[in-house]
């Protein structure tokens, strides 16, 4: 493990981060979120996501560092989030922490975001240790880690197209919710009856551990158009079907596989496991199983940079100044986790 305080900075997508961990406590976690900046176009801008990173990583990186009492020199290593992510935004996060690390004589870790959400379990006050099943929900990814070791998680399923968070805030913009979606389903979704629709669940076969929300969208779809006028009267039916049709999936493969591989834990990380019907069917459950489920607060589900300096601990360094000829990433690496 890379010991000593750890500067982490991620960019990845819509928000600026950055934050100062040692161990597993976090000295300091800053976020700048663009929510507003990308509402009016329904959805994240990646050029407009780069430009407002570009005037916002330095001061997010100052804050950081002083809500923790530190300057750089007492920094052991900096960690950048290299990928997945859109390019642009990748590409601010990781030239100002290349910057950073070479001014300062420091070693750069380089963290897959992924792995930064598996991570982010292992932090206070959650410490949760391996082994334990992984589940990463968000708007990008959808897919599920057997972590016997946090240095190497092993992929046992993931979404063959659409991910879940895609799924709602698309289903939101349907229902006319606008953006971001999550948080305005699960609300509508409340006030609902979750049996009143039925909506396919895709790839639904008994031990089945990948996972397809293309079907669920386009069912959707067709249902506001059948109905037509009629669709504001059912509304909130809607929203809760939907919203369980989405969600059911992500606990019964979680817990399935957990069962599978008898390990005797959960976590879920990513922006969907702040959805509170999830956190329920899951932890339902678990208690029937007698496993543990760690969840992170909800500040360390959605992007920051505290899980990009948890992942930093389990990730090799990279010696000063051999970091400057590497490049950003936009994909995942096929299969696992790049650590």
């Amino acid at each position: 493990m890379n010991d000593g305080p750890i500067l982490a900075i991620e960019t990845s997508c819509d928000e600026t981060a950055a934050a100062v961990v040692d161990g597993r406590a976090i000295c300091s976690n800053v976020v700048a979120s663009q929510a507003e900046l990308h509402t009016p176009y329904g959805g994240v801008v990646p050029e407009v996501a780069a430009r407002h990173h570009l005037g916002t990583v330095n001061a997010v990186v100052d804050e950081a560092l002083a809500r923790a009492g530190r300057t750089l020199d007492d920094i052991s290593h900096i960690a950048v989030t290299q990928r997945p992510g859109l390019i642009g935004a990748l590409l601010i996060g990781l030239s100002t922490a290349k910057a950073l690390a070479y001014a300062a004589g420091k070693p750069l870790i380089m963290v897959d975001h992924l792995h930064g959400h598996i991570c982010a379990s292992w932090l206070e006050p959650v410490e949760l240790d391996a082994p334990f099943v992984s589940l990463v929900a968000s708007g990008g990814h959808t897919r599920l880690d057997l972590v016997s070791d946090y240095r190497a998680p092993r992929l046992l399923g993931q979404t063959r197209d659409d991910a879940a968070g895609e799924a709602v805030d698309k289903g939101a913009r349907l229902l006319g919710l606008g953006y971001p979606g999550g948080p305005a389903l699960e609300r509508l979704a409340a006030q609902g009856d979750r049996t009143a629709f039925t909506f396919p669940v895709g790839l639904g076969g008994k031990g089945e551990r990948d996972f397809s929300y293309a079907g669920v969208k386009t069912a959707l779809l067709y249902t506001v158009r059948d109905l037509g006028d009629d669709t504001q009267v059912h509304l909130a039916d809607l929203a809760a079907s939907y919203q369980e049709a989405v969600m059911r999936p992500l606990a019964d493969r979680l817990i399935d596989a957990a069962i599978e591989h008898r390990v005797p834990a959960v976590s879920l990380g990513g922006g969907v496991a702040a959805n509170g019907r999830l956190r329920e069917l899951v932890q339902t459950q678990a208690d029937a199983r007698g496993l543990r489920l760690a969840v992170p607060d909800r500040a360390l589900c959605t992007d920051n940079a505290a899980m990009i300096g948890a992942a930093a601990q389990f990730t090799p360094a990279i010696a000063w100044p051999d970091y400057l000829g590497y490049d950003a990433i936009a994909t995942a690496p096929p299969g696992g986790i790049a650590a």
